[in-house]
């Protein structure tokens, strides 16, 4: 192997769907999905440091519940390196510490953004200047979302989600993020989606109205065109989020969209003024969640601290 570096800090968002299209279920089992994806300001982050053998240790936010996490030797950050130090014929090594932010099971793609985080990270540490290309075969092999959390901004996913083109956004958008302490399995929600709709079309719904109101910055605009296929066999599943959408819209937010597959809802605002009013009047209720603020789009994974 290379000589390593000393060590350095990797950062990298969660993700909301702004579209999100399904096709009907394939014969092996997978849904075509065309989805916009956009990068928010809530970050995983993961230090690397050399060391001769391979430790992953994980710290969380306290609204995160330690135990979901795993640290079995076969979670997502031990898949990338495997994935990574086999494609350059090198040995697994470092000692690595993830700090999470983004919640878990929640819609918002924090296990793939903590995959690109380790490909950016483990790519610096062992010094092996792979190509973006090579980046971003291997992040599709990971997961659907991992390839858009090395892209960040917001970009369109075909595919699985795994093909990431990016596209133009002019505006700077608001978020109210409603965490929920419990979580929703995703391919739950794909098994009622195929019960809800067995009549799906094969080819998922198309994004051009919502890729214009991007380009044009109207967060009206924006708020009009938002779109989740998933939402319905979400809310059947779980109706107390259909409750939490509508007391945030009754609240003053333009829309609220589960994201993703969910639990995690999302609210657009006009402004951050806007946001953290609507994110006070949600705190304010008789049974608080856990609400945060986030803007986007912002970047994908990318080196924080380097030393």
């Amino acid at each position: 192997m290379r000589n390593s570096v000393a060590g350095l800090t990797v950062r990298a968002p969660a993700k909301i769907n702004l579209h999100l299209g399904v096709g009907a279920v394939r014969e092996d089992g997978m849904h075509p999905l065309l989805t916009v994806y956009h990068a928010v300001g809530l970050y995983d982050d993961l230090s690397a440091i050399p060391a001769p053998d391979w430790r992953v240790g994980v710290d969380v936010e306290d609204y995160i519940d330690p135990a979901a996490v795993p640290l079995d030797g076969d979670n997502i950050v031990d898949r990338a390196a495997t994935l990574l130090a086999a494609h350059h014929g090198v040995a697994r090594s470092g000692d690595l510490q993830v700090t999470k932010a983004i919640p878990v099971a929640g819609g918002m793609a924090g296990g793939s953004a903590d995959a690109a985080a380790a490909l950016v990270a483990l790519d610096r540490l062992w010094r092996l200047e792979t190509s973006d290309e090579d980046l971003l075969a291997l992040a599709a092999r990971l997961g659907s979302d991992v390839p858009f959390a090395l892209v960040g901004g917001t970009a369109v996913g075909t595919g699985r989600g795994e093909i990431v083109t990016p596209v133009a956004d002019h505006g700077t958008w608001w978020w109210v993020v409603v965490l929920s302490p419990e979580g929703l399995s995703t391919p739950e929600v794909y098994r009622h989606f195929d019960r809800l709709f067995p009549d799906a079309p094969a080819t998922p719904p198309a994004a051009g109205e919502l890729l214009a109101a991007l380009d044009s910055g109207d967060p009206h605009r924006l708020a009009a065109t938002l779109h989740n296929d998933l939402q319905a066999p979400a809310l059947d599943l779980r109706p107390d989020l259909a409750r939490r959408i509508a007391t945030g819209e009754a609240e003053g937010a333009l829309r609220g969209l589960v994201s993703g597959s969910g639990p995690t809802c999302v609210f657009l605002c006009e402004s951050g003024d806007h946001a953290r009013e609507v994110a006070g009047a949600l705190l304010a209720g008789s049974e608080p969640p856990v609400v945060l603020v986030a803007n986007g789009p912002v970047a994908g994974a990318h080196v924080v601290t380097h030393g």
